[in-house]
């Protein structure tokens, strides 16, 4: 008998928060070096948005994310993903 599902080697050396940081210093390196190349950060932020939901869907399905979308909103009016910059 299997188990229910697969263990990442990369899951298991990283901590959740480890991982999601790492994840997030190549994504902000994929993202530096094509607006170095000239891609507009509106098209870079679209296509990073459908590949995000996509996996999300192919991982949890169409239901869950949606579920998961509905909050957005929100989120965004509440402030979750402005950067606030620092005021010297």
């Amino acid at each position: 008998m299997h188990p229910p599902f697969a263990f990442s080697p990369a899951r298991d050396s990283f901590a959740d928060q480890e991982q999601k940081q790492a994840a997030l210093s190549y994504l902000n390196e994929a993202w530096a070096d094509a607006r170095h190349d000239g891609v507009d950060g509106d098209c870079l932020a679209q296509a990073s948005l459908f590949a995000a939901f996509a996996e999300l869907v192919s991982t949890y399905g169409e239901d869950a994310v949606a579920t998961f979308v509905e909050g957005l909103a929100g989120r965004v009016r509440n402030g979750e993903f402005s950067i606030a910059l620092a005021k010297q």
